[in-house]
């Protein structure tokens, strides 16, 4: 049987990623500050431990508590995050560090961890953001982190390509998901104030091809394709899952 490490997996769409792989029947690890959401169900393939993405050595230690529960780890899913508008006149120190600590260190630690340990065949996906493709204002830091992201991701995929390790990331556009939805109240997020399901549900029939927004488990359905030996032949790749908004 498989094992996974998803972080940032107890809610949203961490949480939608670790059902796809339980229904599968992995071993499946989430990892969040707070037990909530997914951890507080039970599974009997199931395993959730407390960290912090910004410190490496909780990364290790997911990955010992992988070996010493299953004795494998086949992938590792970065998906904790952090996003907030904001105009560049108020972003401080504080707000670009906790950005760019959580975004972009955080998944850079996972990647580094989960190379030392994954054999060949095993596989890093790095969830990431449209936003790592196009800018949006008020949102010029959230963009550098996934832009980050997207950078780490192609360049690790050059780097562990020689030890069978694949490196890829999803790039979705809007997934309504509580913290989602909690952000876009903001005066600064693209609804300026204006009602959250009213200004989704305009974006998705303006900008998507498919006129509406893709949800978590689609997400999810991606996630396990790229973990899994059908999709062998993709690395380097930053996918998105969009419903057509940035087609390329």
């Amino acid at each position: 049987m498989k094992t996974v490490v998803i972080t940032g997996g107890t809610k949203g769409i961490g949480a939608e990623i670790a059902r796809g792989f339980l229904s599968d029947g992995w071993y499946v690890i989430i990892a969040a500050r707070n037990k909530s959401g997914l951890a507080e169900e039970n599974h009997d393939n199931l395993k959730f431990q407390k960290m912090d993405v910004r410190v490496e050595a909780d990364h290790q230690a997911l990955v010992k508590t992988a070996f010493n529960w299953s004795g494998s780890l086949d992938c590792y899913i970065n998906c904790a995050g952090f996003s907030q508008w904001s105009q560049i006149k108020n972003v401080d120190e504080t707000f670009w560090n906790k950005m760019l600590d959580i975004n972009l260190k955080g998944t850079f630690w996972g990647c580094k961890v989960a190379a030392e340990h994954l054999s060949s065949g095993g596989s890093i996906v790095n969830v990431s953001s449209l936003a790592g493709k196009r800018g949006s204002a008020n949102n010029s830091v959230y963009c550098a982190t996934k832009f980050g992201v997207n950078g780490i991701t192609q360049a690790l995929a050059k780097e562990l390509g020689p030890k069978g390790i694949r490196v890829n990331a999803v790039c979705p556009v809007y997934v309504e998901t509580p913290g989602l939805l909690e952000a876009l109240k903001n005066p600064e997020a693209p609804p300026k104030g204006q009602d959250t399901a009213k200004y989704l549900k305009e974006f998705s029939e303006s900008n998507a091809a498919l006129e509406r927004l893709p949800k978590g488990n689609e997400i999810a359905e991606l996630c396990f394709y790229l973990s899994s030996s059908k999709a062998s032949a993709i690395t380097g790749q930053c996918i998105n899952v969009d419903c057509g908004v940035l087609p390329q």
